[in-house]
């Protein structure tokens, strides 16, 4: 008798996904260009491969965790078959920015746009998150009270453990030598945080660090396999979609506080960027604005 391989939870006011588990023993759930309107934690426990997400390819070994944000694309190509279990859970059903002091995965494991999106599992998280897996297939097969909020509970565990672990890997990252990325891109970033408001282009950053705009697109490309041009629109997407999710602004609003005067040209670039436009996506992600 075959196992069942997935479990899924609809939110009944509006029939969306609210919370599904799965089990796969082959790529064919993510050979193709994904653009879902949750969030997506992918484990692959057997097999390795590559994974194209945003602006950028990278390479996984089995036990690393995958993690998405709604309508981030990603595709996962492989030459053999992977296995693994992928969560997934829409922002209705718990949303990482509210819950941001809570579990600290938004920037880390989530919309971290200078870090591949993965995460190396070590034998002893594995332990923790196999055990909160089972408890949530358990949960999930019972339509008990507070089944919503016990789920959620073994979702913050298995974020709040991944994140930690995230964490630590940057870390020991930033401590070996090989590795250490040069000053200027620390610069890069900090500048990035403070300035992709109103400032869109590379020109800007390059003139900022007082370097060539192609020595900086240079090692953008090599060490966030991305180039400057991508890694800046992503982080104006990035807030964009937390807007949209997170108030009631409106696009002309969000648009304006982005540094775009023409709310038309803002809502081409982020269709261009999320594959459906502002309105769609606050429509279809939800609308959890903080009371």
């Amino acid at each position: 008798m075959a196992h069942q391989n997935v479990f899924t939870l609809i939110n009944p006011q509006n029939g969306n996904l609210a919370f599904k588990l799965l089990w796969f023993d082959d790529n064919s759930h993510f050979d193709h260009l994904q653009r879902n309107n949750y969030f997506s934690l992918i484990w692959i426990t057997k097999g390795s491969g590559k994974v194209k997400a945003d602006f950028a390819e990278h390479q996984f070994e089995k036990d690393s965790l995958l993690a998405f944000s709604p309508y981030q694309p990603f595709m996962i190509c492989t030459k053999e078959d992977i296995q693994g279990i992928a969560i997934n859970f829409h922002p209705d059903f718990y949303c990482i920015h509210m819950h941001q002091k809570e579990v600290s995965c938004n920037g880390v494991l989530f919309n971290n746009v200078y870090q591949p999106p993965f995460t190396s599992i070590t034998d002893q998280a594995k332990i923790t998150l196999q055990m909160v897996i089972d408890q949530m297939k358990t949960e999930i097969q019972n339509a008990e009270l507070a089944q919503y909020e016990l789920l959620i509970s073994y979702l913050k565990i298995f974020l709040i453990t991944a994140s930690r672990l995230k964490r630590e890997q940057l870390e020991e990252l930033k401590a070996t030598p090989d590795s250490k990325e040069p000053f200027i891109l620390q610069n890069l970033k900090d500048a990035i945080e403070d300035h992709f408001k109103t400032k869109h282009s590379a020109g800007h950053y390059a003139e900022m660090l007082n370097i060539s705009p192609k020595a900086l697109g240079k090692l953008s490309k090599n060490y966030f396999n991305k180039t400057l041009t991508d890694l800046i629109a992503e982080r104006i997407i990035i807030e964009a979609k937390r807007e949209l999710y997170m108030t009631n602004k409106t696009v002309k609003e969000i648009a304006y506080e982005l540094g775009y005067d023409d709310e038309h040209y803002f809502s081409r670039f982020f269709k261009t960027n999320a594959d459906v436009s502002p309105q769609l996506y606050r429509e279809t992600v939800g609308f959890g604005r903080m009371v």
